[in-house]
């Protein structure tokens, strides 16, 4: 029996006329409402036509998480007065509940991802929700892109909302094709904000390290709301581990505490959805509980400020979820769930001033996420590049060439980017590319079984009392009863009947510590490590990594990193996750990394030739080069003039003056003047350091190049201007006392510095190429008295303060009131009356 009276409270009701008009009229809209008006759950009862007398459709709806996903299709059969899997049903990964009656399915947007893959035209769908699409999830902006070449090429009739409580609407609307924007007004309560910063200062996140003096400030902060107001308490943190302290310090507060998060399992997070009606409960959440999902009971918000997004390290090959600052938006989500129901408050854990400094929005993922999932996708969709994709943000360029990088040493793609049988096997895994390899691969080498544990294990980080053995971790999972556990056993089942279903994955024996090292290596193959010492090792990758005090791993000769983070400033990454393995088995896996051959390269100031053999950064063996090829070696020297700069060569006070000539000429009148910049010398080695360079053979043969007559080789000779050098740009400028003085050209304009007296009855300014020279105007004993670019107006002006100020200080020097009308001199007034 459908619920009539809580479908009529769903103040997204009032905005079902617009929605319906606008997806009559253009199939796309927008829709903007605010959390708990029923957009999630009303909505595509609505389209569905199970609702409000409209035609039957097929709809989809696709959440950003499971948690979600499960909830929305519960609570829509619930307004329904049925159960999931008859009307509405939900699909996410290793779940499935519909039935032939289902006409509104909720799923994830990886899944939807998977199913467009498979099936373009998504026969007997007539319209699509994305709903949350404010989160900017990677997998969310790509289905939304896909869609709409959809819709474009071959499903023009095929509807297309994107739903959201806070959004870019506009942003969306042009995406979608200049979509109308249908606002739902919603019936918020007044949540008052309660700023409750620690007493003492806390340490700023990093990496996955939250200070644990927040943690316990936040506990502190929950049983402060359970003392002053009535209701339950919807507490955030940013992961599972931060949710398992603060609930251990809240042992003995009256109240149930439960724990919602992704890994929850689904009892407990129907429960924690289900609400109670017998006392108080605290609920601890990540951003899970944002929205979508309404937490019945709900009267206050404690917001710890932090939350979790992902981050990749190109350079060094490691990718992680990070904690941040939860974004102005994450602060408003959350605290609306205190005024779902009534009246609240939220209890804020920073300074009110500091709220203005946050971000406004979360960071889009496509701008800071591994992007190799993103890009086999496009790959298959037949845009490698994505260029051709509808996206809010385009993908970084350096990212997708690293996922472009990584896609090909797995083989998923070919050398021009298209993607490979082998890698349209690996996009229907539902796994990151790099664990789609270890499992296909590994499969080979251990057994399909065997393989599909180790990368269940990898796909989901396993709990911290696991320790950091992955091997020990798999034994652990395999007799474990918690609720990793159970995930992790499902996870295996799914990925082993995929593997069994190709008839893959016979593989070999072998130990279980042998096969786990294998298949880590084989997804992290740049990430192999070779010990240094002191449970120190170095990756491939070339980066540095260090086991924790302790750990059982480090008297391994190699490991198969599996997780590793690097701690703001520190120089080596830290080793969460690690498989030990043997030299061959690192052979193995990241042959693609190895290099045998001579290696020329400047090292710590000067040149080393060996012949080497190695994985990527780390050598397997090494010996010296006695005769090494002459094209390396003048690398090699090349190299180190960009390391350590040009003054490796011989330079002569002369040959910087010249330098500096130059760089003033081209600075001023251009070609055929040559830069003499750093870079652009380094540049052109071979018109001005040859036959020199091919000669040198180590750092000392470098100082011997004379690099003065190595620079005239830039001159124009070609075009006769070389023979103006000193014409345009000269060395020294006679002045009117006959001296002849250097001019300087290192600074913007050229300088004379000369006495004052040696310019009397010189009324224009030196040039130099048509430049006037700044006139460093000097006492009798050289020191400055005055600058100027232009003589006539200090001799008319700034003469006579500085004749008043000097001439008593050197009275034996001439210091006419007229220096325009008489002679020049570089000697005393004695001397001028003598000669």
């Amino acid at each position: 029996m459908i619920r009539t009276d809580a479908l009529d409270r769903l103040p997204v009701r009032t905005a079902v006329p617009a929605l319906r008009q606008a997806l009559d009229d253009r199939g796309v809209a927008v829709l903007c409402a605010p959390p708990g008006t029923g957009k999630t759950t009303l909505v595509p009862l609505v389209l569905a036509g199970l609702v409000g007398g409209g035609p039957a459709r097929r709809v989809v709806v696709a959440e950003p998480r499971r948690i979600a996903a499960r909830a929305a299709a519960r609570r829509m059969a619930w307004l329904l007065g049925e159960q999931t899997g008859r009307r509405v049903g939900f699909t996410v990964r290793g779940e499935r509940v519909v039935g032939r009656d289902t006409v509104v399915e909720v799923v994830t947007t990886g899944v939807l991802l998977q199913r467009l893959q498979r099936d373009q035209e998504l026969a007997g769908v007539d319209a699509v929700i994305i709903d949350e699409c404010h989160e900017r999830h990677l997998d969310a902006d790509t289905v939304a892109a896909f869609l709409l070449d959809v819709r474009e090429a071959i499903r023009p009739d095929l509807r297309l909302v994107a739903a959201s409580a806070t959004t870019d609407a506009q942003g969306w609307a042009r995406l979608l094709g200049d979509a109308p924007v249908v606002e739902a007004q919603g019936v918020s309560h007044p949540v008052e904000v309660v700023w409750a910063p620690p007493v003492r200062p806390v340490r700023p996140p990093h990496g996955m390290r939250v200070d644990p003096a927040l943690l316990t400030h936040v506990a502190s902060v929950v049983r402060r709301a359970l003392a002053e107001r009535d209701g339950d308490v919807l507490c955030f943190l940013p992961g599972v581990g931060e949710i398992g302290r603060v609930a251990g310090q809240l042992a003995g507060v009256p109240a149930e505490v439960l724990q919602v998060h992704g890994r929850a399992p689904a009892a407990v997070q129907d429960a924690v959805l289900a609400g109670s009606s017998e006392g108080r409960r605290v609920v601890l959440a990540t951003s899970v509980a944002e929205s979508s999902l309404t937490v019945p009971g709900v009267r206050i918000v404690v917001d710890s400020g932090l939350a979790r997004e992902p981050r990749t390290d190109h350079a060094r090959g490691l990718s992680a979820l990070t904690t941040v600052r939860a974004s102005q938006a994450a602060g408003r989500q959350r605290a609306g769930r205190a005024g779902r129901e009534a009246p609240g408050a939220v209890y804020r854990c920073w300074e009110q001033g500091e709220d203005g400094r946050l971000a406004r929005f979360p960071s889009p993922e496509i701008k800071v996420a591994d992007l190799a999932a993103f890009a086999l996708q496009a790959a298959c969709w037949g845009d490698p590049d994505a260029s051709g994709l509808a996206l809010l943000d385009p993908p970084p360029a350096g990212a997708m060439g690293a996922a472009r990088e990584t896609l090909t040493a797995v083989g998923a793609v070919d050398a021009d980017g298209r993607v490979t049988d082998r890698g349209v096997r690996m996009s229907r895994l539902g796994l990151h590319p790099r664990l789609a390899r270890a499992l296909l691969d590994g499969a080979a080498e251990v057994g399909g079984r065997r393989a599909a544990e180790v990368v269940a294990l990898l796909s989901e980080e396993p709990p911290r009392e696991y320790g950091d053995d992955l091997a020990a971790a798999l034994r652990t999972a395999r007799r474990g009863g918690d609720g990793y556990a159970a995930r992790w056993r499902q996870e295996v089942r799914r990925l082993s009947s995929s593997i069994e279903s190709r008839g893959e994955g016979s593989g070999r024996g072998g130990s279980d510590d042998a096969a786990v090292g294998l298949v880590a290596a084989l997804a992290f193959p740049e990430r192999v490590a070779r010990a240094r010492g002191e449970g120190a090792f170095l990756m491939a990758s070339g980066t540095g990594a260090e086991l924790r005090d302790g750990s059982r791993l480090r008297s391994a000769p190699w490991l198969a990193v599996a997780v590793a983070d690097r701690p703001a400033h520190a120089a080596s990454a830290r080793v969460r996750l690690a498989a030990v393995v043997d030299e061959d088995t690192a052979r193995l896996a990241a042959g693609h990394l190895r290099f045998s051959g001579e290696e020329v390269r400047w090292v710590d100031g000067d040149v080393v030739a060996r012949s080497v053999e190695r994985l990527g950064a780390v050598e397997l063996s090494v010996r010296a080069l006695k005769q090494p090829r002459p094209e390396l070696v003048r690398a090699a020297l090349v190299d180190g003039l960009g390391r350590d700069g040009l003054g490796l060569l011989r330079w002569t006070r002369e040959t910087g003056q010249l330098r500096e000539r130059l760089a003033f000429l081209h600075r001023e009148l251009g070609t055929p003047w040559p830069d003499v910049s750093d870079g652009a010398l380094l540049a052109r080695t071979e018109e001005w350091l040859e036959p020199e360079l091919s000669r040198a053979r180590r750092r000392s043969d470098l100082a011997r190049i004379d690099a003065g007559q190595a620079l005239r080789r830039l001159l124009p000779w070609a075009t006769g201007e070389a023979a103006r050098l000193d014409e345009l740009a000269p060395e020294r400028i006679e002045v009117p006392s006959g001296s002849r003085i250097r001019v300087e050209y290192g600074a913007e304009q050229p300088v004379l510095a000369v006495k004052l007296q040696e310019l009397f009855g010189l009324t224009e300014t030196p040039k130099v190429a048509g430049v006037p020279v700044l006139v460093h105007l000097l006492s009798p004993a050289g020191r400055p008295a005055a600058v100027t670019a232009d003589l006539a107006s200090f001799w008319r002006d700034g003469y006579r303060a500085v004749r008043a100020e000097l001439r008593g200080r050197y009275p034996k020097h001439p210091w006419p009131e007229d220096p325009t009308t008489v002679e020049a001199t570089r000697f005393t007034s004695a001397r001028l009356r003598r000669e």
